[in-house]
C-alpha cells in the first residue's frame, strides 16, 4: 500500500521487505519471529519531499506517475537510507547506555503528539486518491462512483475490524480493498489494459531505482536528509513496542535476547538496503505479532519462507499489474480509516501514558508540538532546495521543551 500512495514502485517494495526480512534474522540471529514491511510513517514525508524537489503540485490528477515527481524519488532514497542510519545510531546508544535512558528522551509526551501530527498530514492526501486520481484510459471518470467505492471499502473495513473473528479481524485492510476492488470492475472503474496488449506478466527484474545512478544536487539532498531521518524517532518507539509485544505473545524477552540493539541493527540494515535499491523503509508491524497469536506458530524459519516468496513474486509482471490495477478510490477509501488510525494511535499513546494534563509541562509540549506540526504543514523553507518540514520542526520542538521545561510545572 506504502508505494501506491508514494509513487514508488509495488514489485521494488515487496522485494525489499523480504529482503529486509532476511536481514532483520541474519542480525537477530533468527530467533525474532518478524516479517518487515513497508512503514505508514513514511507516506507523508516521501510525498512532501517528492514533491517539493519536483516543483509537482500534489493536488493535480495523477502527480505520483508525472515524470518530474519519479525524477524526484533518488532523492526520497537518500532520506530513507538516512533514516535507516539514523537507525544504527539508535542501536549504539541503546548498546551503551540502556533502553531507560533513550526512551527518557522519547517519552509518550513527545512521541504521541509526534505520531498524531503524521496521521493528520496524511489526511488531506487520502481524499486526493478519490477525487483526483487519474481514470485510465477507456474508463469512465464517474466522481460519484468513486465516493461510492470509497464509502464501501470504508464500510467493509469498519465491520470487518468490529465483528470478524480469529484470523479475517487482523486483516481488514486487505479484505476492504478485495470488496472495493471486485464493486470498482462491477462498476467499470478498474483499468485491466495492464494485463493485456502484450503486457509481460511473467518473469521481469524489478525496476530498482538505484540513486547512485543519477546526479543528485546536494541541497536536495540536505532537505531529503532532513524531512525523512527524523521519522527514525517515531518508528525508534514503536519498535520497542512492536519486540515487546512480539515477545510477550512468543514468551520470550527479545529485548534480552537478541537484544534491542540487535533488532534495531536489524531494521536500520534493512531499512537501509531498501533505500539503495528505491524502495520504502521497512519496519516491524503489529499486525505480525496478531498473527503469531492466531496460528499459534512461533517458528522465525516460517518467516523467512515467507520473505524469500515475497522476493520471488516480486519478479513476477503480473503482480505488478494487478496492483497497477488498482482504482485510486479504493486507495482513497482505506486511506482515510488508515491515517486516522495513525493519529489516533498517538492518542492512545497519550491515554496509555496516563498524562496528567492540568499539568501545565505536558499542555504545553502537546499543545506547541500540534499546532507547530499542523500550522506549519508545508515546513519552513530557507530556500529553494532547502525545507524543513512540519513533522522535524514538531519532532524538534517536543524534544527540546522536555529536556529544559521542569519536572514540576
Amino acid at each position: 500500500m506504502v508505494p501506491l500512495l508514494t509513487g514508488l514502485n509495488p514489485a521494488v517494495a515487496i522485494c525489499c521487505a523480504g529482503i529486509g526480512t532476511l536481514i532483520f534474522h541474519l542480525v537477530t540471529k533468527g530467533k525474532v519471529p518478524v516479517f518487515l514491511g513497508s512503514s505508514f510513517a513514511f507516506i507523508g514525508v516521501i510525498v512532501i519531499v517528492a514533491t517539493q524537489i519536483s516543483g509537482v503540485d500534489p493536488s493535480v490528477e495523477g502527480y505520483l506517475a508525472s515524470p518530474a515527481y519519479q525524477a524526484a524519488l533518488p532523492y526520497v532514497a537518500i532520506g530513507i537510507m538516512a533514516a535507516g542510519a539514523l537507525y544504527l545510531i539508535l542501536a549504539l546508544v541503546v548498546k551503551l547506555v540502556g533502553v531507560k535512558r533513550v526512551m527518557s528522551i522519547f517519552p509518550p509526551v513527545v512521541t504521541g503528539p509526534m505520531i498524531m501530527v503524521i496521521g493528520l498530514t496524511l489526511a488531506p492526501t487520502a481524499f486526493n486518491n478519490i477525487i483526483t486520481a487519474p481514470a485510465a484510459e477507456g474508463v469512465a471518470d464517474i466522481l460519484w462512483m468513486r465516493w461510492v467505492i470509497a464509502l464501501i471499502v470504508v464500510v467493509t473495513m469498519v465491520v470487518i475490524s468490529i465483528f470478524a473473528k480469529g484470523f479475517f479481524k487482523l486483516v481488514p485492510i486487505i479484505i476492504a480493498i478485495a470488496v472495493g476492488y471486485i464493486c470498482a470492475a462491477l462498476m467499470g472503474q478498474v483499468d485491466f489494459s495492464g494485463f493485456q496488449n502484450g503486457a509481460n506478466l511473467g518473469f521481469q527484474v524489478p525496476p530498482f531505482n538505484i540513486f547512485l545512478t543519477h546526479e543528485l544536487e546536494p541541497a536536495g539532498v540536505l532537505t531529503s536528509v532532513s524531512i525523512i531521518a527524523p521519522i527514525a524517532i517515531v518508528t525508534f518507539m514503536e519498535h520497542i513496542g512492536d519486540i515487546t509485544t512480539n515477545g510477550a505473545v512468543v514468551g520470550k524477552n527479545f529485548l534480552e535476547d537478541p537484544g534491542l540493539h540487535r533488532t534495531l541493527m536489524g531494521d536500520g540494515i534493512a531499512t537501509m538496503v531498501a533505500g539503495f535499491l528505491g524502495g520504502p523503509a521497512n519496519t516491524t508491524y503489529g499486525e505480525n505479532t496478531g498473527v503469531l497469536a492466531v496460528t499459534k506458530n512461533y517458528n522465525p524459519v516460517t518467516l523467512r519462507i515467507a520473505a524469500v516468496f515475497a522476493i520471488i513474486i516480486s519478479f513476477f509482471g503480473v503482480f505488478t499489474a494487478f496492483l497497477g490495477s488498482i482504482p485510486g478510490a479504493v486507495m482513497g477509501g482505506v486511506s482515510i480509516l488508515l491515517f486516522g488510525m495513525i493519529a489516533t494511535i498517538g492518542l492512545r499513546t497519550l491515554a496509555e501514558a496516563k498524562l496528567d494534563f492540568t499539568h501545565s509541562r505536558n499542555l504545553i509540549i502537546v499543545s506547541l508540538m500540534l499546532v507547530i506540526g499542523l500550522g506549519l504543514s508545508g515546513g519552513i523553507q530557507f530556500s529553494e532546495s532547502f525545507t524543513l518540514s512540519n513533522i522535524f520542526l514538531s519532532a524538534l520542538a517536543g524534544i527540546i521543551l522536555n529536556i529544559v521545561l521542569p519536572k514540576n510545572i
